[in-house]
């Protein structure tokens, strides 16, 4: 953690909590060089990565056109909405994935484009989350947030290690980032000091801090304080609500309850709460400048999550993601609306001239084209234009480019968030149109 930046920000702070604040117009709160005579600064550029395992339905995963007349198949049409801020990328591959043929082998190193061991050896290579978040990670409070909603499975397939399916982001190539699969824990990673925990609320640990600053800022940013506390309280609440109900999303030791036992098989008993939990976190985030780099796992490849809310109980979503079928669409469309509504939260923020979402890049991928194990080209959406540096609208198609290594694409996401390197996995050099 770099101290001196850090203690150049605006927290509102309270017993063992620390809050940052989100973008003002009246007031420096990140610390950041204000811009010429104007006495709020730059937004900088925040980068998400995030997946669900398995590949999405053969037929419905596509784009015709560009920009405002594109359409998308209906696997995409939870995104219809933001068409205009969104990058359809096709044929983009991971060549060292191709090896094994096996969701362990295509997922492991699919942020890094490393070579994975097999004999259930783990070495796989840094992914370019944590390469982002090693270079820039000192600047905020959170290094990076490493989420997840289907807890990871230490087990062996086919002669590889079951945690390439389970982790897509690595700190180094023999160490997968640990996953926060519990929300609670995921929101006290951002408002609460490890040194002190605490059983208190967040927002009643502020408030006094938080009402004297609202004395100093302008009216329309009173607003977006207001705004900005009842979301964290309304996340807050539903956290508390859940842990009342006994259920996984809702699990937090406290100090009353300090050996309080986990959930005894990791699965969220209500995974759309879960999901949006998870998403909201994301959203907070990347709101207060918390973090600038987040992966956010929806589900395992080799996945074993049930969807009773959309009356697909009965198989559980690797199997399902073999069908076609209808049912299967329906998972897809289900992923993709966390999606959009990430996308839509975040362009509802104001930062200046320009949304949250503006100021971000979000990377949706999967492993594989589709449940087949198809991974000569794998599926990508783009969402948001990190600070007017990248263009949207486009339909990408790099089937026909011999040169359509996925570490390209990583490779220009890693210059849009200022970290310069030579090379990445087996690319050697970015995409000119990302």
């Amino acid at each position: 953690m770099n101290n001196h930046i850090l203690s150049r920000r605006t927290m509102l702070r309270g017993l063992g909590c620390s809050m940052a604040l989100p973008w003002m117009e009246s007031a420096v709160v990140w610390g950041d060089t204000p811009n010429g005579n104007e006495p709020s600064s730059e937004a900088p550029i925040r980068m998400a990565i995030l997946f669900s395992g398995c590949g999405y339905h053969t037929n419905e995963w596509w784009a015709k056109g560009q920009g405002a007349e594109m359409e998308l198949g209906k696997v995409l049409k939870p995104l219809e909405p933001h068409k205009d801020k969104l990058n359809f990328i096709k044929g983009l591959y991971n060549a060292e994935a191709l090896k094994g043929n096996i969701h362990s082998s295509q997922t492991g190193n699919l942020l890094s484009g490393a070579p994975l061991a097999s004999g259930g050896k783990i070495i796989s290579g840094t992914s370019i989350d944590q390469m982002v978040a090693q270079k820039i990670g000192h600047r905020t409070k959170v290094s990076s947030l490493v989420l997840g909603c289907e807890k990871a499975n230490p087990s062996v397939h086919k002669d590889y290690s079951m945690l390439y399916s389970s982790h897509i982001s690595w700190s180094s190539p023999t160490t997968p980032t640990p996953l926060e699969v519990y929300p609670a824990l995921a929101f006290d990673q951002l408002f609460k000091d490890s040194s002190q925990q605490g059983d208190q609320s967040v927002l009643d640990a502020i408030l006094a801090d938080a009402k004297d600053f609202r004395r100093k800022i302008s009216r329309r940013d009173q607003q977006k304080l207001d705004e900005y506390l009842n979301s964290v309280r309304e996340v807050e609440t539903r956290i508390e609500q859940a842990g009342k109900r006994g259920e996984l999303q809702g699990f937090k030791p406290t100090l009353t309850e300090p050996n309080m036992a986990r959930p005894t098989d990791g699965y969220p008993q209500d995974i759309v709460e879960h999901m949006r939990l998870m998403s909201d976190i994301l959203v907070l985030a990347f709101q207060t400048d918390t973090t600038r780099v987040c992966t956010l796992k929806l589900n395992n490849d080799h996945g074993t999550l049930r969807f009773p809310h959309l009356g697909v109980d009965y198989m559980i979503h690797h199997l399902l993601s073999h069908t076609d079928s209808e049912d299967w669409l329906k998972v897809n469309q289900f992923f993709l609306e966390q999606v959009a509504y990430i996308a839509k939260r975040m362009d509802s923020i104001q930062e200046g001239e320009r949304t949250l979402l503006d100021n971000s890049m979000l990377m949706l991928c999967s492993s594989m084209m589709s449940g087949h194990h198809n991974a000569n080209e794998l599926p990508v959406v783009m969402l948001g234009n990190a600070g007017g540096r990248i263009q949207t609208g486009q339909n990408l198609n790099y089937m026909d480019n011999e040169n359509r290594q996925m570490c390209r694409l990583f490779m220009s996401m890693m210059n849009k968030m200022d970290v310069k390197v030579d090379s990445f996995g087996d690319a050697t050099e970015s995409l000119a149109e990302i």
